[in-house]
Formats: C-alpha cells, sequence, structure tokens
C-alpha cells in the first residue's frame, strides 16, 4: 500500500505540470465559465454536465492555493464568472486553518483584480475522512466570511455530502477524497440554481 501511494504521488507530481503547461500553450478562455481547482475540480466532465454553459475546467489534481496563485494567467481573462474550490491539499499538507484561510483571501482578492466584473462563487472545502471534520468546518467558516468580503457567493457543499461524522459519504467516494460518478452529480446538483443564473 505504501508503495502504491509514493507511486501515485510521483505520477500526480509529474502530471501536474504536464497539464499547466498546456494550459499555458491554449488560447486564454476568454468569456467562459471557469471552473478553478485541484483534482476534484479536474475530474468533473463539466462540459457534459453544462454544455450549455461551455464551461472551461482549469483544475490540476494536487494544486495548493499557492499553486493557483502562480497559474492564474492562463485560467483567467474576463471569464463570464469564476467557480473556486480548492484547499483540501493545503490541510493534507499540514497548514493550519489560519494559514490556509490567509491565502484564500489572497487569492481571493487576485481573481477579483484580474476579473472584476465576473461573478466569483467561492465552494466550501468538500468533506474527506472524518479525521479532517474539525478542521474543514473550521475554514469553510472563514470561506464564508472571505467571500461576503468579497462580494463573492459562497456556495456550501458540506450538506449534500458529509455523513453523520463529518466525512464524506461512502456512496460518493472509493477513497474517502475523491468524488465517485453519484458524488459528481450530487455536487452538479448543488450547483445547479447558481449556474442557471448564467445560462
Amino acid at each position: 500500500m505504501l508503495l502504491y501511494r509514493l507511486g501515485r504521488r510521483y505520477l500526480l507530481r509529474a502530471s501536474m505540470p504536464m497539464r499547466a503547461m498546456q494550459f499555458a500553450t491554449l488560447p486564454l478562455p476568454t468569456g467562459r465559465l471557469v471552473l478553478l481547482g485541484d483534482s476534484i475540480t479536474e475530474g468533473g466532465l463539466w462540459d457534459e454536465w453544462f454544455p450549455e454553459l461551455r464551461p472551461v475546467n482549469r483544475g490540476i489534481g494536487g494544486n495548493t492555493i499557492g499553486d493557483l496563485f502562480g497559474r492564474l494567467d492562463t485560467a483567467i481573462d474576463n471569464p463570464a464568472a469564476v467557480f473556486l474550490l480548492i484547499g483540501t491539499n493545503d490541510l493534507s499538507l499540514g497548514h493550519s486553518v489560519g494559514r490556509v484561510a490567509s491565502d484564500m483571501r489572497r487569492l481571493v482578492a487576485a481573481i477579483g483584480d484580474r476579473a472584476p466584473d465576473a461573478p466569483l462563487f467561492v465552494q466550501s472545502v468538500m468533506p474527506r475522512r472524518a479525521r479532517f471534520a474539525d478542521r474543514i468546518s473550521e475554514l469553510n467558516n472563514a470561506y464564508g466570511k472571505i467571500a461576503a468580503e468579497a462580494g463573492a457567493v459562497y456556495i456550501d457543499l458540506w450538506p449534500s455530502l458529509a455523513d453523520s461524522d463529518g466525512g464524506l459519504r461512502s456512496e460518493f467516494t472509493r477513497d474517502g477524497l475523491h468524488l465517485s460518478g453519484a458524488g459528481y452529480a450530487v455536487w452538479v446538483d448543488a450547483l445547479r440554481p447558481y449556474l442557471s443564473q448564467l445560462a
């Protein structure tokens, strides 16, 4: 199991720059709905869930808030809207809730500076294994305040995905972190009221 995890981590670290280089090579997605985040965003088949909106998937597995800072120039150019989901990898690295919240505040401000006219939707960090529940709950409270201060919309995904122990519901995942098809369907349903405003 340890070798599997080490191998998976190696492949993830190798794939991160490859995807980022593609984004840097492609034209900027002007006037499009941008989904920005880590592997959970990357895994979504957004153009199939919302074909009428022509969404652009700018998720990269393993990304932290700091990683997103480094690639905003290849993700955001006069977008129709930005949906942001990030922070779970920061917690995995052992960063304190205070540090993650501070980094998120700076990221939200940077997105606002780059796209002042675009609606920004800050999504809560999703539940994962129950041992993360307290820190994620604390962080999500901070995210709600950050969104409000920035004039962004906060989307609380927790009620749709968490079990009674604060973990990601088993029917929505195979590894306690990433979503199954059923998990994405629930996430999509949670986003529909917000996305319908953009159609």
